[in-house]
């Protein structure tokens, strides 16, 4: 089978809202955008952002790695997000996973590179 593209698809009610929430926290571009679905290109991955939610909390499996999980949470939450749990040192080192919900009740998980 020949893959052309993987891309990952998340629900919004919003979709306005969702996409400068993908654009503003983690630097995505927008590559599509209607009213149906639009896709945002994120540190190389597709994320498809598919109209029509209902804004009711989902767990995705997406995970954004990122140098500074506190720095990263507190921008979420900046941006309209949530903290479902905030990020905790774990055995001596800085806090490594942060899990987050974005404004379309879509959860989500920062992680950090541990040592």
């Amino acid at each position: 089978m020949q893959v052309e593209r993987l891309k990952y698809i998340i629900w919004a009610a919003d979709m306005r809202r969702a996409v400068n929430f993908y654009t503003k926290v983690f630097g995505g571009a927008v590559l599509k955008q209607n009213e149906v679905i639009s896709e945002i290109e994120i540190c190389g991955g597709i994320l498809g952002i598919h109209g029509g939610g209902e804004g009711r909390r989902t767990w995705t499996g997406l995970s954004f790695q990122v140098p500074d999980v506190i720095a990263g949470a507190a921008e979420i939450v900046a941006a309209g997000g949530l903290l479902v749990r905030e990020p905790q040192p774990e055995d001596g080192e800085p806090p490594h996973l942060a899990m987050c919900v974005d404004p379309e009740g879509n959860e989500i998980m920062l992680s950090r590179k541990r040592s």
